[in-house]
């Protein structure tokens, strides 16, 4: 019993170092995101890719990190896919961006990364009327561009 009780506490200590601050002021989860949105989503981080002349491929996913949507552009990395689905994942999970992951570890916090998160920019939350209803990860470019290109098909839903 006083062994289990150790354990327990030892990873709720892990858990608190782990994330960055902002886990104590995390966004509540909603509904899920519907197809509609999810094509709205990718579609816009899509054109914003364009422009950029880059190919990525965009992932979204419901709160519970089941997905909805693989948008894979023409000439995007064959490793783009599964990157971009874990950020969407580690975004939603962990109900903030990614970024804040990467931030984390450049300030010298590895423990930021030791609970699986992914620590590359590119994975947002989808936010609907303060709820979380999945989250978009792009990957395929440079991080701060596959962050950019996020951003803009998380605005899609707003």
């Amino acid at each position: 019993m006083i062994r289990t009780l150790m354990i327990a506490a030892g990873l709720l200590a892990l858990s608190s170092s782990a994330l960055p601050s902002s886990a104590m002021a995390a966004e509540p989860y909603g509904r899920n995101v519907t197809l509609k949105e999810a094509k709205a989503v990718a579609a816009a981080a899509e054109a914003e890719a364009t422009k950029a002349g880059v190919a990525v491929t965009i992932t979204v996913v419901e709160p519970n990190g089941a997905p909805v949507l693989v948008w894979k552009m023409d000439g995007a990395s064959y490793s783009a896919p599964e990157v971009s689905r874990r950020k969407a994942e580690t975004a939603t999970a962990y109900r903030r961006p990614t970024k804040a992951f990467q931030d984390a570890v450049k300030g010298g916090n590895l423990n930021a990364i030791s609970n699986g998160a992914l620590a590359i920019e590119g994975g947002e939350l989808l936010m609907v009327d303060g709820r979380i209803v999945g989250a978009v990860g792009v990957a395929g470019a440079t991080p701060e561009q596959d962050g950019v290109l996020a951003r803009a098909g998380a605005a899609a839903v707003k």
